[in-house]
């Protein structure tokens, strides 16, 4: 099943994180990346096409945040910043 092989380098690649390997965390992200990209293949979608439109999505995203800013983002909280994010998920 090839969703449970994303399931299963999900799980390896949380093992890694928590034992702080670096290496073995970039080795396990591959993995999973991989897995997923298989994963879209099976489900008939273009991993490529899919992250460009998620890229194109955040780039709009983050310039509605850049927008609405009543301050430089450098001078913004996490928590200002994730309500304007929250708000333009809802426009944009």
């Amino acid at each position: 099943d090839v969703w449970k092989k994303v399931e299963e380098e999900t799980k390896e690649l949380q093992e890694a994180v928590n034992q702080a390997d670096q290496d073995h965390i970039e080795e396990e992200f591959g993995d999973l990346m991989f897995s997923l990209i298989n994963y879209a293949r099976f489900i008939k979608v273009d991993p490529e096409s899919a992250l460009e439109r998620t890229n194109r999505k955040f780039k709009k995203r983050f310039e509605y945040i850049e927008k609405m800013a009543d301050k430089p983002l450098k001078d913004m909280s996490l928590e200002a910043m994730d309500l304007l994010w929250n708000e333009a998920k809802t426009i944009v």
